[in-house]
């Protein structure tokens, strides 16, 4: 049921007065269906018509906050008891509610897709356009001529806003410059032997990785990623200035060394001595 708002009726009958009184009839319905530690105070009534009548408690089960628990009871005719027809458990207007409902359609999201589900047909895919309609740089047909005979060409294929999706999604993702690879990469994915620029207009901006050392082998890539698997990784560059280190032993600083004190087998001898 959706919120039902409490607003003010007009005050029933003096012949439903039995109806009003019912309220402790009410509330042992509600009590015997839920229990007496949901069940609020009597916040009042509401009139429904001839011999109808509806009892309002607050409502105190857990995670219903604004909720509130209507009792209807019923007057059969020429009876002078109430008679309960229906509980419901109701949203009032600040109540907490489910998020409104979505179709799957619209819930589902790619990275939900297994390897063995199939996906409906879509045929108003606002990604795509008829085989025959695509035209120019991007047009993925088999031939002018010829684009739309039985057994060539596609049915379908991307539409701008397809290829504009797709870029997107790609550039903004792990594969393209804002990656941890493309900003500790020393070099472009433009300037490695291994890719391999795709077609149409998305050659100015993606290719596809052939390095099978890299994390994105297979997979499309902006000119503008990287990765530490770059076919020029490694190459040893010379320095434009050399820079040499201090050397460890000064070869420019002499020792002088007596001839007579080399020669003499007493190292206590100067050279004066015999």
């Amino acid at each position: 049921m959706t919120a039902a708002v409490l607003v003010p009726r007009p005050t029933p009958p003096t012949k439903e007065s039995v109806l009003a009184a019912a309220g402790d009839v009410a509330r042992e319905a509600v009590v015997e269906d839920v229990g007496a530690d949901q069940v609020g105070e009597h916040v009042g009534y509401v009139f429904e018509g001839p011999r109808l009548l509806t009892h309002v408690f607050e409502s105190l089960k857990p995670g219903y906050r604004g909720w509130y628990w209507a009792v209807t009871v019923a007057r059969p005719p020429r009876a002078r008891r109430a008679t309960v027809v229906e509980v419901n458990h109701l949203a009032g207007e600040d109540s907490v509610l489910a998020p409104r409902w979505v179709p799957w359609s619209q819930r589902l999201r790619p990275s939900d897709v297994g390897p063995t589900d199939e996906l409906p047909y879509n045929g108003e895919d606002d990604r795509l356009e008829a085989g025959y309609e695509a035209t120019g740089e991007d047009a993925d047909v088999l031939g002018h001529d010829v684009a739309y005979e039985v057994g060539l060409g596609r049915e379908r294929v991307l539409s701008p806003e397809g290829r504009r999706q797709a870029a997107t999604r790609w550039y903004d993702g792990e594969r393209g410059p804002n990656a941890p690879s493309a900003r500790a990469a020393d070099a472009p994915c433009s300037t490695c032997a291994f890719f391999l620029p795709l077609a149409g207009s998305l050659r100015q901006v993606f290719g596809v990785c052939a390095n099978e050392w890299s994390p994105d082998d297979g997979g499309v890539v902006s000119l503008d990623h990287g990765c530490g698997a770059h076919s020029e990784t490694g190459e040893r560059k010379r320095p434009s200035v050399w820079n040499p280190s201090e050397p460890v032993i000064d070869e420019l600083d002499l020792e002088v060394v007596s001839l007579g004190q080399a020669s003499s087998g007493d190292p206590q001898a100067g050279p004066d001595q015999p």
